[in-house]
């Protein structure tokens, strides 16, 4: 596991983060699926491929699994967390992104970046992770967020 005190903070740049232009999503019901197309069409976000992950995908690696077409796994529900894992998007898309699923007053998803460690991980790895650094977080005194 990694201290959660290595995280880096987004900037706000129209530098593109690492791996391909895609989202892969992972957790949502079919339901919840088309609520999060509503946010991506709303965040004004432009050509943004979305990925679903299904219960069957969790011990496949991030990279395999972003390597596939839009849309794959739409429609069948899942039985992880709800993640988003973000590559390729810009900062300042990122933000954009954030905010916009925040203002759809979703419930909060674990959110992640595609690093080049990361893509060789199978998704279970990923949530993994991210769910022990939010637990992490969790624990610390108000404003000791990283």
């Amino acid at each position: 596991m990694n201290d959660t005190s290595a995280f880096s903070r987004v900037t706000r740049t129209s530098q593109a983060l690492y791996g391909p232009r895609k989202l892969l999503i992972c957790g949502f019901t079919p339901e919840g699926q088309t609520l999060l197309d509503d946010v991506v069409a709303t965040s004004t976000i432009r050509d943004l491929p979305l990925t679903y992950a299904a219960t069957s995908d969790l011990e496949i690696s991030l990279a395999d699994i972003l390597s596939r077409p839009e849309h794959t796994g739409r429609g069948e529900a899942s039985r992880m967390p709800p993640a988003i894992i973000m590559a390729g998007i810009t900062e300042n898309e990122l933000h954009l992104l954030m905010s916009s699923y925040r203002s759809a007053g979703l419930p909060n998803p674990l959110w992640a970046t595609l690093t080049p460690t990361s893509e060789a991980w199978t998704l279970r790895q990923l949530l993994k992770e991210l769910t022990a650094e939010k637990e992490a977080l969790s624990k610390q005194p108000s404003g000791k967020k990283s």
